[in-house]
């Protein structure tokens, strides 16, 4: 069984993103997978310095980090738009998961996974603009990013009181996503 790791770039309790992402888990479950859902609340990270690393090592929430991404084939990743890009929250994460330790290959935690991107923002392209960046930095570091993403616009106004999202056309083209998401991690391990 594939196993996708979930999250949202995201700290506040009622992110728009991390909904978004619990509509791509739900999907990617219906599609066969066993999904993990990640919150970076429960794994507060200092913010990357090589000096702390060189000092101290990886930080223990750094090391769990690491742990659970290796653990799973692929991510699910809802990512909101900061200034036209990446979360600091989600580049700290990704770049603290990043760091090899001994006796490990490089990028452990990413090379030969897969992701499925997804924003939303209660702006007019729906962080489009930062899903730009996400896909560049994950590609960068041997994630096969699937080409379809979703970015969700005005998304103040398209989740339900129960997070699930208001527009049925919309939750399929979710549903889409994470299924391809799912299926090319299926037919990548073989």
């Amino acid at each position: 069984m594939v196993r996708l790791l979930a999250f949202a770039g995201s700290a506040r309790a009622d992110s728009l993103n991390k909904k978004l992402v619990r509509v791509a888990a739900s999907a990617a479950q219906a599609a066969g997978a066993e999904v993990t859902e990640l919150d970076f609340r429960a794994l507060p990270l200092p913010l990357y310095d090589g000096d702390l690393e060189a000092a101290e090592g990886l930080p223990d929430n750094a090391t769990r980090l690491k742990t659970l991404m290796k653990e799973h084939d692929g991510f699910l990743v809802a990512c909101p738009e900061y200034n036209s890009s990446i979360t600091p929250l989600l580049k700290n994460a990704i770049d603290w998961a990043s760091r090899a330790a001994d006796g490990e290959p490089p990028l452990a935690a990413f090379r030969g996974k897969t992701a499925a991107l997804f924003a939303a923002s209660p702006g007019a392209l729906g962080g489009l603009r930062g899903l730009v960046h996400v896909r560049a930095i994950l590609g960068n570091i041997g994630v096969l990013v699937i080409p379809s993403q979703i970015a969700v616009p005005k998304a103040h106004e398209a989740f339900a009181p129960d997070g699930s999202l208001k527009d049925e056309q919309l939750t399929e083209r979710v549903a889409l996503v994470a299924r391809d998401c799912v299926e090319t991690t299926v037919k990548l391990r073989g």
